[in-house]
């Protein structure tokens, strides 16, 4: 009973977001966590994200079907009703909403009204569809929750959380482009006109290649701004070493195009999970006359 409603949250989604809303947040508050502000932005974040992922799903199930990877979904199975899920991500929005506006600064309220407004409502109802641009667009929503956590603390929108909104953003493209390629079936069945159906597979590895070029000097931003230290930046350049170079291997003629993909989304999973518990951990904090300064 319990599981068709937790189901059709994608809980994978929800997890893999609170993940970097606690990067962003812990590296904003560099070890002086207010742990009210933590778990009211942490429990806020989840309800949004949950309301919105439960509306891509309403929008999308027609398309879920076709597809192999979604069409055992809680909505396309029947297990849950299409009036239900509207109901229940209109509450879980509602809820969601309130604490954010009641716990959050109005920054990390916009954030939120915004990712949730291109998520559902431009890339969910129209570019998923339409246009070959929707991944860039998705990748905009994408990169809010961690954003959000950063200025919950900061009360700010600084350069520290322009550079994470690059960082996750960029991550993204290679991360999406990675899945339709090793998915390409499903998505030439719902006839989505994402970049690999549109454009080939061949020009999708140039594209994966540009957006982790753009996402190494990101991630290596934090570091020149003096937001994180030296142990950040080792595992930064490992990651970014390692990740260009099975990109590159994309264009061997002999490779498997499918089994590289799922390398490379694998991999990337792993890539900002890794930077997100850095960011959390190797965090700089500013020194005024000997003393450190905390921002919180």
């Amino acid at each position: 009973m319990i599981m068709k409603y937790l189901q059709v949250m994608k809980p994978g989604i929800i997890f893999g977001n609170l993940i970097s809303v606690t990067g962003g947040f812990l590296l904003a508050s560099k070890g002086q966590i207010h742990y009210d502000l933590f778990f009211n932005t942490l429990a806020s974040v989840t309800l949004i994200v949950a309301s919105s992922c439960i509306f891509n799903n309403y929008i999308d199930r027609d398309i879920d079907q076709k597809m192999h990877r979604t069409k055992n979904r809680a909505l396309v199975k029947g297990l849950v009703s299409p009036k239900e899920s509207l109901i229940y991500a209109t509450v879980l929005g509602i809820f969601g909403f309130t604490l954010l506006c009641l716990a959050l600064n109005y920054i990390s309220i916009w954030l939120a009204v915004i990712g949730f407004i291109v998520y559902v409502g431009i890339y969910s109802l129209y570019m998923k569809r339409k246009s070959i641009y929707s991944t860039l667009i998705g990748s905009i929503s994408g990169a809010v929750p961690p954003v959000i956590g950063y200025c919950a603390v900061s009360n700010q929108f600084d350069a520290g959380a322009l550079i994470l909104f690059f960082i996750f953003s960029l991550w993204q493209m290679p991360h999406s482009y990675a899945i339709a390629i090793f998915r390409f079936e499903d998505y030439q069945i719902a006839s989505i006109p994402i970049l690999p159906i549109r454009l080939g597979i061949s020009v999708t590895k140039h594209h994966i290649v540009l957006y982790i070029t753009g996402f190494m000097v990101a991630t290596l931003l934090l570091v020149l701004y003096g937001y994180v230290g030296y142990k950040y930046c080792i595992v930064a350049v490992t990651i970014n070493i390692i990740w260009f170079s099975m990109a590159l291997q994309g264009y061997k003629t002999s490779i498997n195009d499918v089994i590289w993909a799922k390398k490379m989304f694998i991999f990337s999973i792993i890539a900002i999970t890794s930077l997100s518990i850095m960011m959390s951990l190797d965090f700089v904090v500013p020194y005024v006359n000997n003393q450190p300064s905390y921002i919180c």
